[in-house]
């Protein structure tokens, strides 16, 4: 056998060397041998016979088996061969016969496979076999160092590329500028700006110097983290270092600048950016424009949005709201029109924008500007939705603005929008504390425009039961039923507070007990009524408004009255709660007819025998019967004005007989 192996290494021809093998395999004085089998695969790997390695391997596994023998250096020529070669299957194949025959897998060869399984895009497989070389207890060397700490690192295994790293240096290996690049970027993005600190001053220590690509990310690492100062310090070294920022650094630097507010430092960057050379990007644009629109500073955003449009650029839809907000808030009209329609020329859909300025102005209170700015979209052919219509209909009327309200709540109405009963009341409730005739035309008017069914009850309210063909309790008993009270229990209160306090202001009592009765009835104010027996009888007003509470508290005890003198049921006393709010109106109210009840905190309270006697008076039964005189009043030829019936009756000029 050493004479073969003798032989062997003469032989250049990896043929004519497998034919010698092949011939001296039977002969009967052949022993297996590691360096016999090294130099075969030499003589293979050189010729680029990959499947004969892989042939040949296998029977020097058979052979190392039967004689016994060490194969550690064939075997591990045998991986480094076909990992090289990116034989990823057979290599690893062959790795794991190896491993599991017992034979030692020496540094190189690890390091040969786990490159292949990296270059492979295979980091799982490189970590499982760095695990297995520590398992076997293999000593790592420089290679592997420069191999696995960068992988682990770039694969977010910090701790256990630090670890690594650590190791290295106290084995007394030189880090190299890859190792030093990869953690200092790793650690950077990773959030982990002490320890990437820490390793690039270490870096420096070891005399190598930052590359642009490092400033590059350690800058970026410490912008996205909001720590500006440092960022700003390393953005200024590297220039010192003679490196030119690119063109993603400027926006990166620049555009964390504007969202902190740092706009100064953000502008001094940009014009930076500008003399280099570099055409800012949109989002950069966007970035200062709508950060300066934000702190309200219109000079120079409109400077940053004409140099944007000046430069070809299309500002972006987000872009375009910071802009008109900021110009709708320094109510700069014209220029926000201006903008609007460049924005609608651009091919953007302005309605919504539109709108969105228009509401500005609604809630800031500019009722003017807002009438100003719909007739702008009007004119432009630019819509705007009902519910902004609505809105701006109610500040007009809160603001006294009838002549202006009445053509937004017929484009409400024409719009196919409902009307609901809440909007109705809250116009009726105008009229109410309206003082000018002039002005209770508009509001009539108004009312008229709704179109709701409610506004034809209280013309038909108003009208003489001839007209109306029914009572007056049947007609409101017919409108109150006509209610969903799942949908409107709430508004339908609000209304009947609302039109208790007209009616009554109105001198119609009749009416307004009419109205209460049903209302009661429809359970629209259950607790209001409370019989407890024979102890207490009360009646809560709290909840209502004046004309309500007075109306409310005149039937009441009128139906009391019916009860302890026909029925002879006397309660021990009788409480009126009215709160802090109406406890004067009440008291005021009865005390003209000398009632019995003493006024406390927020109640009114007798003894029942007491009122018994005081019910018996028949200035009381007048009182709570309250006959209001067949002849109507100026106040009712007003309303033949306000809710015009079919055949207007002209009445006399009576003065209405008070309630009090």
């Amino acid at each position: 056998m050493v004479h073969i192996i003798q032989a062997l290494r003469v032989i250049k021809d990896s043929d004519a060397s497998l034919s010698l093998f092949r011939w001296v395999k039977r002969q009967s004085w052949y022993v297996p041998d590691d360096d016999c089998y090294s130099m075969l695969f030499d003589g293979m790997n050189q010729s680029r016979d990959f499947d004969g390695i892989q042939s040949l391997f296998n029977e020097m596994v058979q052979d190392s088996s039967k004689g016994g023998i060490s194969s550690f250096g064939a075997y591990n020529r045998v991986i480094q061969y076909l990992a090289k070669a990116e034989k990823l299957e057979v290599s690893y194949c062959c790795f794991k016969k190896v491993q599991d025959s017992g034979c030692k897998i020496d540094t190189p060869t690890y390091n040969v496979l786990m490159t292949l399984f990296l270059n492979k895009g295979l980091p799982y497989k490189a970590f499982e076999m760095y695990e297995s070389m520590e398992k076997a207890e293999c000593s790592l060397d420089g290679p592997t160092y420069e191999l696995m700490i960068p992988s682990l690192a770039k694969s977010g295994r910090l701790d256990a590329a630090f670890k690594l790293f650590q190791e290295m240096k106290e084995r007394n290996f030189r880090p190299s500028f890859n190792i030093f690049a990869s953690l200092v970027d790793s650690m950077g993005k990773a959030g982990r700006l002490d320890t990437s600190m820490k390793v690039y001053m270490e870096m420096q220590g070891y005399g190598l110097r930052p590359s642009a690509p490092m400033y590059v990310s350690l800058i970026e690492s410490y912008a996205k983290a909001g720590k500006l100062d440092a960022a700003l310090r390393l953005w200024d070294e590297m220039k010192k270092a003679r490196f030119r920022p690119n063109f993603g650094l400027y926006t990166m630097i620049i555009e964390s600048h504007a969202k902190a507010g740092k706009l100064d430092i953000a502008m001094s960057i940009f014009n930076d950016m500008e003399k280099a050379g570099f055409l800012p990007t949109p989002s950069t644009y966007s970035c200062l424009l709508e950060m300066h629109a934000g702190s309200g500073q219109v000079d120079s955003a409109m400077k940053l949005y004409n140099s944007m449009t000046n430069a070809g650029l299309r500002p972006g839809l987000s872009t375009y709201t910071a802009l008109l907000t900021l110009l709708a808030n320094k109510k700069l009209v014209d220029v926000a029109a201006k903008i609007l329609l460049e924005m609608k020329a651009m091919g953007f859909s302005v309605d919504v924008s539109a709108s969105d300025v228009l509401m500005v102005y609604i809630k800031d209170g500019s009722i003017d500007l807002a009438l100003r700015w719909l007739r702008f979209m009007g004119s432009s052919g630019i819509r705007t939705n009902n519910f902004i219509i609505r809105q701006l209909f109610e500040s007009c009327m809160k603001n006294g603005l009838y002549e202006s309200a009445k053509p937004l709540l017929e484009t409400y109405v024409h719009s196919s929008a409902k009307v609901d009963l809440v909007l109705y009341t809250t116009i009726l409730a105008h009229l109410v504390r309206c003082q000018e005739e002039q002005n209770e035309r508009h509001l009539m008017s108004i009312l008229s425009a709704t179109k709701h069914k409610a506004h034809a009850f209280m013309c038909g309210l108003f009208t003489g039961p001839e007209q109306r063909k029914q009572p007056v309790l049947s007609f409101v008993r017919e409108f109150f039923q006509g209610l969903d009270y799942e949908l409107e229990e709430g508004p339908a209160r609000y209304f009947v507070n609302v039109l208790l306090n007209y009616l009554v202001l109105m001198g119609q009592i009749n009416r307004a007990r009419c109205v209460w009765k049903v209302a009661y009835e429809n359970k629209l104010f259950p607790k209001a009524i409370v019989f407890d027996q024979h102890i207490a009888w009360s009646l809560d007003v709290r909840n209502l408004s004046v004309g309500a509470a007075l109306i409310a508290v005149v039937h009441t005890l009128h139906r009391f009255r019916k009860r302890m003198l026909y029925y002879g049921v006397v309660p021990r006393r009788i409480k009126l709660v009215t709160g802090p709010t109406l406890k004067i109106v009440v008291a005021q109210m009865l005390s003209s007819v000398e009632s019995p009840f003493e006024v406390s905190k927020v109640v009114l309270r007798a003894p029942g025998d007491s009122v018994m006697e005081w019910f018996k008076k028949p200035i009381v039964q007048q009182f709570l019967l309250n006959e209001i005189p067949s002849r109507a009043d100026i106040l009712m030829h007003k309303l033949n004005i306000l809710f015009p019936s079919s055949a207007p009756e002209i009445r006399s000029l009576a003065p209405p007989k008070p309630l009090i």
